[in-house]
């Protein structure tokens, strides 16, 4: 039997894996169709879950390798990606250093908060730009005799995207063993390297649904778009497996349709989105990730883009602990 794609990365366990496949009867009920399930991949169990719990175990084990001492990336105030890559490193016995965009605030809360809890050093950057202050800063760490291993927002990058096309694999054999299928798959989309890992993972084993990423800030994508970065990072992603994959690669899908007041923001959609989603099944959104793409999908369904027989899967990138952090914003007066 030939080996898994990726097999031969080397790789530091963090998550629960696989995650939850859950239907959403009760959403489902109430939106009148299509079918709605959800994958659970806040249930990951590093740091309280998320997505990049996966690939952190591809990217820390990638850092062991060549001997680095120090994980060292970037991200928002509330950062789930910071949140999750300073557990990383306190499981293994690595300094966290975090560059985070802004001022220090007078009191932590949310995934700040966590931060200082998993012992992060923590950079603000203030109005300057993050990438520009994470590549100094990397500098000045080597100057020092430290070895820092770079990671980049989200963690999107080929090793990354590749637990994502791994996930793919565990998504296939969780359907396959309860007799389900599924016609789209929805997840929010920033960085990219969550979709681009699933599209990678679709040409590798065949998923014949559609991936729809719904974006969830403006962003900075030079020439090209969100959509067209994805792509080529899929490739990239593709190229990293070392097999060649069973189906043609399809263009990446992202909705931009659903920015509504920028990143972090929260308005209507994302209130209405997560206080549905909690009261119909007891599950909790973010304010800044999923909460805007469970709005964004939930305006698809009213648009009838998907038909009332289908089956719609929401992969739930997670972020809970950013709700602490947004309480005036969602609070029910």
């Amino acid at each position: 039997m030939a080996p898994a794609p990726f097999s031969y990365l080397p790789r530091f366990m963090l998550a629960h894996l696989p995650t939850p496949l859950e239907a959403l009867d009760r959403l489902t009920k109430h939106l009148g169709g299509p079918r709605i399930l959800i994958k659970r991949d806040d249930q990951t169990g590093l740091a309280l879950g998320g997505n990049k719990a996966r690939k952190l175990e591809f990217l820390v084990g990638d850092a062991l390798s060549q001997g680095a001492d120090t994980l060292l990336t970037a991200g928002a105030v509330q950062s789930n990606h910071c949140r999750q890559t300073a557990a990383a490193a306190a499981r293994a016995g690595l300094r966290c250093e975090l560059v985070l965009g802004g001022e220090k605030p007078k009191s932590p809360e949310g995934n700040l908060l966590l931060d200082d809890l998993f012992g992060a050093v923590i950079h603000w950057t203030g109005p300057e730009r993050r990438g520009e202050a994470l590549e100094s800063i990397a500098s000045s760490l080597r100057r020092e005799g430290r070895a820092p291993y770079v990671i980049p927002y989200g963690g999107s990058n080929p090793i990354g995207g590749a637990a994502y096309a791994m996930a793919m694999v565990e998504l296939h054999e969780q359907l396959q063993k309860n007799s389900q299928r599924v016609d789209a798959i929805v997840v929010a989309s920033s960085s990219g390297g969550t979709q681009a890992g699933l599209l990678a993972g679709q040409a590798l084993n065949g998923f014949e649904g559609q991936i729809v990423g719904i974006g969830i800030d403006k962003g900075e994508h030079g020439e090209g778009s969100l959509a067209s970065e994805i792509g080529a990072l899929s490739e990239r992603i593709l190229a990293l497996a070392g097999t060649p994959p069973v189906h043609p690669m399809r263009e990446a899908e992202v909705d931009e349709g659903y920015l509504g007041g920028g990143y972090g923001v929260v308005g209507e959609r994302e209130r209405d989105a997560i206080r549905l989603l909690a009261r119909m099944e007891g599950i909790l959104l973010d304010p800044v990730y999923t909460g805007r793409a469970m709005g964004g999908l939930i305006e698809l369904i009213m648009k009838r883009r998907f038909g009332r027989t289908d089956t719609v899967l929401f992969w739930h990138t997670g972020g809970a602990p950013a709700l602490f952090a947004y309480g005036d914003a969602l609070f029910d007066v």
